[in-house]
């Protein structure tokens, strides 16, 4: 980094919600202290990292008809409530995918103007022979993966391998464990480096704790994985996971566009363990 290193805002949407969720369904080992029967609230977010320049979108959310099919809400529509800040999805420069999973790739094709980046372990992989079993194959939608092989015949997707630089200040970098070709997003902010962590720690205790969420790919890479992001981010308050319904809770609202929080600003309230916090703390 330089001191020329661009400074960007980062916003996140919580989009969606599973309320109907126990808090053991969200840890792989059943004997986890926080792996209980309390209820356990799970959030879905997308994210936004702007500046003057340009407007980057990691990944898009799920479409209200499959969240129904899966037993999940869709609060709000991820593209349409990028008109809260004042984007249209034109404008939308690049877009990062962080892995090919269902409640993450809705929308690939909204944003007309955009670059799509994926790692190419992803596609390989749910493109790929294990798509023939239900169990690998379950987190998977398949319009989503044809639509992200139109876009590679569109010479619209990026395939990486390895980390790569999406922007100056904007950063893809491998997390494997979850699926084959996760990606996190690490971002220069004004409170520095933080990483969109993303699916590699779907709650802030699951990379805490070192007890990962129970869908995985791949048990060792997914605890590696913990340590790449803890080494990328600037504190463990610089992690922003996933699915966790402290995000909104934590970080402050946009004033003029309340359903999105700024994930660049200092928290406002502290972490709390699972179990330890009210139930629907979510925005």
């Amino acid at each position: 980094m330089t001191r020329d290193t661009p400074c960007y805002e980062v916003l996140a949407l919580r989009f969606g919600t599973h309320s109907g969720r126990l808090a053991r369904e969200n840890f792989l080992f059943a004997d986890d202290p926080c792996a209980t029967d309390t209820p356990a609230p799970f959030d879905f977010y997308t994210w936004i990292i702007r500046d003057d320049e340009r407007v980057i979108a990691v990944d898009t959310g799920f479409a209200a008809g499959t969240g129904i099919l899966r037993g999940r809400t869709q609060l709000h529509h991820p593209v349409e409530a990028l008109s809260d800040l004042g984007i249209s999805p034109r404008q939308v420069s690049d877009l990062v995918v962080t892995h090919m999973h269902w409640d993450h790739t809705g929308y690939l094709d909204a944003f007309p103007a955009a670059r799509v980046h994926l790692q190419e372990d992803e596609l390989a992989f749910c493109t790929g022979r294990a798509m023939r079993h239900g169990a690998p194959r379950r987190p998977f939608e398949a319009d989503d993966v044809t639509t992200a092989v139109r876009l590679l015949f569109d010479e619209r997707l990026r395939l990486h391998r390895g980390p790569v630089e999406i922007a100056p200040g904007v950063e893809a970098h491998p997390a494997p464990g979850h699926t084959p070709g996760l990606q996190v997003v690490r971002v220069h902010t004004e409170r520095g480096w933080l990483v969109l962590a993303s699916d590699s720690s779907h709650l802030w205790a699951n990379i805490r704790r070192r007890s990962p969420f129970p869908i995985l790919d791949h048990l060792a890479s997914m605890v590696d994985t913990y340590e790449t992001v803890e080494a990328l981010a600037d504190g463990p308050d610089h992690i922003i996971p996933g699915h966790d319904p402290q995000v909104a809770a934590r970080f402050p609202a946009l004033a003029d566009a309340p359903r999105w929080v700024s994930l660049h600003r200092q928290p406002v309230r502290a972490y709390s363990e699972p179990g330890t916090e009210p139930v629907g703390v979510g925005r």
